[in-house]
């Protein structure tokens, strides 16, 4: 690959490989509303990401080595290798090749820039960052969901940065957000240190403050040049949250940095990490001297990200998707399930992702999931990395008292419940099983009425 400073020009068409990726997707939408040619490839099947690259009329066309012609620069996804025929065409042609993370790296510049990092919790934290800035001045962001946003006079830059393989090591921001340290892809990481390890070394990039959650063990080690500001609900973190109130409308708190009353603060969210989440936004955005007025107004019009706590409503049913496959991201769902609906019951339809990571946290699986009132589990959903394992979804269904496997071509199950709440959890293609099953609904209704 070519690792020279990309240097955008309208001269050059920006060809995305695997343009429906989350991030890619952001990205190329971003680099569309910058002014510049865009289009790309990825594989034939529909994507959630799908149609904000449609509403921006970007191309998106199957793979094949004979879209890339002259006159094209690529940038790369991270699941593609140097061997992908479109690439190799692109070096045949002597054509300028990116891979995403230096991309990345290069169009931050020239913003203050604010990365958002963790294991759990970053898309949402990022939305939620990109939303309330952006209310208040000009900003470009790349969000996990897919969305991608630049305007003119951009001040701020808010990007998702990624942790898998190390993605995020190109990038140097002025400020970064951390929520969390966990094990998570243990395809990659050998254990909590190795991810430790990468989530130091970050650390080392960031040019003005780190924001960090106070209650992580290992986000308490981090070692830095840089001032580091904790967050939580402790006496001992910098920006803490205090006389929490959550209800089935939200949640509201205070605010107090190092003894001083900030105020109270509002939130239409549900779920203790969202006020966690909230919190983060608001130290970063207070350091960069945004006023709390404005903070707090923007703070009540947030209306979530794609894939987090979705939520539709299908006869007398919730239905919510979600994008939780670790213990702790279920933990969290299910948390806030619970304060925004304490009288329905919670169904899950769950769908383990990857292999290594269900055998990795088989038991934590049976005792988070055990928490919801049902339990249905779907086959395991691999990846291109990883299509086998010794591990079945039956494994953890065995471990969870009542529960049950469920497929996509027999979603009667869900037919016994009424006015409760089925939460679709999973990185996978779990949206498949949601789709049946609101269909089975509206069929139901029709033949009701």
């Amino acid at each position: 690959m070519t690792e020279a400073e990309p240097k955008l020009t309208k001269e050059l068409t920006y060809y995305f490989v695997g343009i429906k990726g989350t991030g890619m997707s952001a990205m190329a939408l971003v680099v569309k509303d910058m002014g510049f040619k865009v289009e790309g490839s990825d594989i034939d099947k529909y994507t959630f990401t799908q149609k904000g690259l449609e509403d921006a009329g970007i191309p998106v066309h199957s793979f094949n080595p004979d879209n890339i012609k002259p006159g094209m620069a690529l940038v790369v996804g991270n699941a593609f290798k140097d061997d992908q025929p479109e690439v190799v065409r692109a070096r045949e042609l002597n054509l300028p090749i990116y891979r995403y993370p230096e991309f990345l790296g290069q169009l931050i510049k020239g913003y203050t820039s604010i990365a958002v990092c963790g294991a759990h919790g970053k898309t949402s934290t990022t939305g939620l960052l990109a939303h309330v800035l952006s209310g208040i001045a000009p900003t470009d962001y790349l969000i996990g969901d897919g969305t991608g946003n630049a305007v003119a006079d951009a001040r701020f830059f808010v990007y998702e940065a990624d942790e898998y393989r190390r993605h995020f090591m190109p990038t140097y921001p002025d400020y970064a957000i951390m929520t969390n340290i966990d094990f998570d892809h243990p395809d990659y990481y050998t254990g909590i240190d190795d991810v430790f390890d990468a989530f130091q070394t970050f650390a080392g990039h960031v040019k003005k403050g780190i924001f960090a959650w106070g209650d992580d063990p290992y986000l308490r080690k981090l070692n830095v040049d840089v001032p580091i500001y904790y967050y939580g609900t402790s006496a001992d973190d910098d920006f803490q949250a205090v006389d929490i109130k959550r209800t089935t409308a939200g949640s509201t708190f205070n605010v107090s940095f190092r003894g001083r009353d900030l105020g109270r603060f509002e939130i239409p969210l549900f779920g203790e990490h969202n006020v966690l989440n909230a919190l983060a936004v608001i130290a970063v955005s207070y350091f960069e001297e945004v006023d709390l007025a404005e903070i707090r107004r923007e703070l009540m019009t947030f209306k979530g990200v794609k894939r987090r706590f979705a939520q539709v409503k299908v006869n007398d049913m919730t239905i919510i998707d979600d994008y939780a496959h670790h213990p702790s991201e279920i933990r969290a769902t299910l948390d806030a399930a619970r304060q925004e609906y304490p009288n329905k019951k919670i169904v899950v339809v769950f769908q383990p992702h990857t292999f290594s990571r269900t055998i990795a946290y088989l038991d934590d699986f049976a005792e988070t999931l055990g928490k919801a009132d049902q339990i249905y589990v779907t086959k395991i959903y691999g990846s291109p990395r990883e299509k086998s394992g010794n591990v079945s979804s039956q494994d953890l269904v065995d471990k969870i008292p009542g529960s049950a496997l469920i497929t996509e071509d027999n979603m009667s199950p869900l037919l016994n419940f009424h006015n409760d709440v089925v939460i679709f959890m999973g990185a996978g293609d779990i949206q498949k099983y949601e789709r049946t099953y609101e269909d089975l609904l509206s069929h139901l209704s029709k033949k009701v009425n």
